[in-house]
């Protein structure tokens, strides 16, 4: 997880990649508009294919909280 950072000046605060201004939905967005990952790997010079594999592991846990059912 330390290629996902969060500094409250940057991108609103919102995660992005090794201090990047690539916020991870940026990311995510692309991979859900079907582009492949050697497609968005030719976009941003710096972004790099660990960094993609970051994004889903971050998605992943950020989004595994217990609901509970009332």
């Amino acid at each position: 997880m330390e290629r996902i950072t969060i500094r409250a000046e940057q991108c609103g605060g919102r995660p992005c990649i090794r201090g990047l201004r690539i916020r991870v939905t940026d990311v995510l967005e692309l991979i859900t508009a079907d582009l492949s990952t050697e497609e968005i790997l030719e976009e941003p010079p710096d972004l790099e294919r660990e960094d993609i594999q970051a994004c889903f592991r971050y998605a992943a846990r950020y989004l595994d909280y217990a609901v509970l059912a009332v």
